[in-house]
């Protein structure tokens, strides 16, 4: 009775299915799994994929608490240190153990380095007031019609999504919206569309560059073969940002309409000239520079990276303060992601599973647009960075498997299509953390995330096949 009255609790009841699933799966026999050659490595890594998948979509405890717990059991049962019970030769049978240094070694990858420089980055330009008198200059270019600051709103943000986390831009920018939304009336529709707009330009805003959302960089750990740079990805990332930006701007135009014709805005800007905010406004423009440039001097986006976090913990722009609110869930939470890669490749379980499948038989238009699809539903109902973790390492595996790939671009593009389309799904609160935010102001409903949100992943999904068949017509990457 008392262990019924448990599992009545919603949250309870998730934390039990989330973990008898995965040990159901521990268990079984390797035969019932219908891949040829299975190891018992390669099973307790199902086992820990199907555990993460589940912590990650039910969230039965914090996503970055699933990461850490991942890496955990990593090298509690599948490293050359794991438990003593779970240990074995490297047989045939049994499978190769991982490094428990590899394991320990996603906690400092260069993925999780790229995004601490930009969490530095984001945090100096809040604390010296950069990111609000930049809005309030760039603002008054965008006249008194709704409509017009509604698009300069969603431009700015979407601009500082790129190099910013896009949680912390929309906080940011929803802050700087307090004055604006005050000289509306209070059942004005336009409020909504304001609100509104700032997680879709955020959300948006991160496909044009590596750094600008999680699920980017994890996809360029796939790509490290194929050579795209810093500028390479805005190439074709910073294109889809425009064209899917006026298209959602038209919808909030169309949907919420303002009855005020005209707006008189009035945000304070006033630029610091202390010598620490100096050092602040050039060490952004440098490392944005040389974040574009890479092509010029050789240093690669994690090599930049660096640079404001060592200067700016130099000169004490950033003290032990203020590294209390860096966003370190979102680093645990990226490397439990490499993490879970890193185990479906080294074992061979990613190989494995996708030689299993007839992929002979399916069209490679299919398997595209698949991967695609998949990508897109899956983010609208859990992290989009999550969905990255799952989705990208066995998608990696396909390029050995399928030649018939090579007809719509390999591997890369489907990856790279791939992750473009999580960033497309912001139909419901919890797509991602800014669609939250939104909805936390009580300006926005769940209907009008889904009325937007929808459109936006259709026509998305349409403008990410479009563009990377243009990118394989012209050998974009070889």
């Amino acid at each position: 009775m008392a262990f019924a009255r448990v599992l009545r609790d919603k949250k309870n009841l998730k934390l039990f299915f989330s973990i008898i699933l995965p040990l159901i799966l521990l268990i079984l026999p390797a035969s019932a799994f219908g891949i040829e050659g299975l190891t018992v490595i390669q099973q307790r890594v199902i086992a820990l994929f199907a555990l993460a998948a589940l912590f990650w979509v039910l969230e039965p405890i914090p996503i970055f608490a699933t990461s850490i717990l991942l890496i955990t059991l990593e090298l509690v049962m599948i490293s050359d240190s794991s438990f003593l019970p779970f240990r074995g030769e490297a047989t045939a049978e049994f499978g190769n153990a991982m490094s428990y240094h590899e394991i320990m070694d996603t906690f400092a990858s260069p993925v999780i380095l790229l995004f601490l420089g930009g969490f530095f980055l984001a945090a100096a330009a809040t604390k010296y007031r950069l990111d609000q008198n930049i809005a309030g200059v760039l603002l008054r270019y965008f006249g008194e019609k709704p409509q017009w600051v509604l698009l300069g709103l969603m431009a700015i943000t979407a601009v500082f999504s790129m190099f910013m986390s896009n949680t912390a831009t929309t906080a940011m920018m929803l802050s700087i919206l307090i004055p604006v939304l005050n000289v509306f009336p209070p059942n004005d529709r336009a409020r909504t569309a304001f609100v509104l707009g700032i997680p879709i330009a955020a959300n948006l805003g991160g496909i044009g560059t590596p750094i600008g959302t999680p699920a980017n960089a994890i996809a360029l750990k796939f790509l490290a073969g194929s050579h795209i740079t810093f500028g390479m990805w805005m190439s074709f990332g910073v294109p889809i940002v425009l064209l899917m930006m006026g298209f959602a701007w038209l919808l909030l135009v169309m949907f919420y309409r303002s009855s005020t014709r005209t707006i008189h805005l009035n945000i304070p800007v006033s630029f610091v000239k202390t010598p620490k905010a100096v050092i602040v406004y050039a060490t952004f423009l440098l490392t944005v520079f040389l974040w574009l440039t890479d092509f010029l001097h050789g240093m690669n986006a994690y090599v930049v990276a660096m640079i404001p976090v060592s200067i700016f913990l130099a000169t004490g722009i950033i003290n032990k303060e203020d590294l209390k609110v860096i966003s370190w869930d979102v680093l645990w939470l990226v490397s439990g992601g490499i993490a879970l890669g890193l185990a479906l490749t080294q074992t061979g379980l990613a190989q494995a599973v996708i030689t299993s499948i007839r992929l002979d038989t399916m069209s490679p238009l299919t398997i595209f647009a698949a991967a695609c699809l998949i990508g897109l539903v899956l983010a609208n109902f859990m992290s989009h960075t999550a969905t990255a973790n799952l989705i990208l390492p066995l998608l990696a595996g396909l390029g050995t498997s399928a030649a018939s790939l090579a007809s719509v671009g390999g591997t890369e593009l489907i990856i790279i299509g791939t992750t473009i389309s999580t960033s497309l799904a912001m139909s419901l609160p919890i797509s991602t953390p800014p669609n939250a935010l939104a909805h936390s102001t009580g300006l926005v409903q769940t209907k009008d995330l889904a009325k937007v949100g929808v459109l936006i992943g259709i026509v998305g999904f349409a403008l990410v096949g479009l563009t990377m068949f243009v990118l394989y017509s012209t050998h974009f990457i070889s």
